[in-house]
């Protein structure tokens, strides 16, 4: 059965979900989500090296600090 006002869109029978015809639009979609979970995975693991820099650079103030009150 066809979505009233969308060519694109039909309802399944069964489940009565809708369901998108178009082939390019859930391309484009999964396209999308694919670049965005890109992204994310960038920042994580941008975010996961500024840390371990923040720890280094914690255990090198620490050393010198020691050095200096020897």
């Amino acid at each position: 059965m066809q979505v009233e006002d969308r060519q694109d869109l039909v309802r399944d029978s069964h489940s009565k979900a809708i369901i998108n015809r178009n082939r390019s639009a859930y391309e484009i979609a999964v396209k999308r989500a694919s670049e965005a979970q890109k992204q994310r995975d960038e920042i994580r693991n941008a975010t996961r090296e500024i840390n371990t820099l923040k720890c280094e650079m914690h255990e090198i103030k620490d050393m010198l600090k020691e050095l200096i009150n020897r």
